[in-house]
């Protein structure tokens, strides 16, 4: 199913409005800042909409764009090195759900692209098949590494 660019922009864009929370809350795991989550997730669908022609079929968008922002945390974090947020740190933050358990240290300690399969499959409620397409490997890969986390996880919370 071949479309216009102007049509594959406004499938990218309608995507990046509906799902912009879940993007957001996904670099925010990572960099602990609020305002460098949206810039994240701004350059993310700053370079979505301008390649959008580069985007073979609609119906991989969501896949596609998952890639994006992935890649923009991984560069960010990269770039600038961050470290979690220490406790007492005065810089705003979102509430988060867990922020009392053991859980959010634990998956820190995890390396990056394995927190991200975890994040994916539990907090953001994926398909294996579709965090593999994200993350460009087997499936059976990825769930390799989400049980050998989900051991690490057990033993840290234990």
């Amino acid at each position: 199913m071949s479309l216009s660019g102007k049509t594959k922009e406004k499938a990218v864009e309608d995507l990046l409005l509906q799902n912009y929370d879940q993007y957001y809350r996904l670099a925010y795991s990572y960099v602990h800042n609020e305002a460098d989550a949206g810039d994240i997730v701004q350059n993310g669908a700053y370079k979505a909409i301008r390649s959008s022609s580069d985007l073979k079929e609609v119906r991989y968008a969501a896949t596609w764009l998952y890639r994006i922002m992935l890649n923009e945390i991984f560069s960010f974090c990269k770039q600038k090195k961050t470290e979690p947020l220490e406790e007492g740190n005065d810089e705003p933050h979102y509430e988060d759900a867990y922020e009392n358990f053991d859980l959010k240290h634990a998956l820190e300690l995890l390396p990056p692209r394995d927190r991200m399969i975890v994040e994916l499959k539990y907090f953001e409620d994926m398909k294996l098949e579709d965090i593999a397409a994200i993350m460009e490997e087997n499936t059976n890969t990825i769930k390799s590494r989400l049980y050998r986390s989900l051991k690490k996880l057990r033993l840290s919370l234990d």
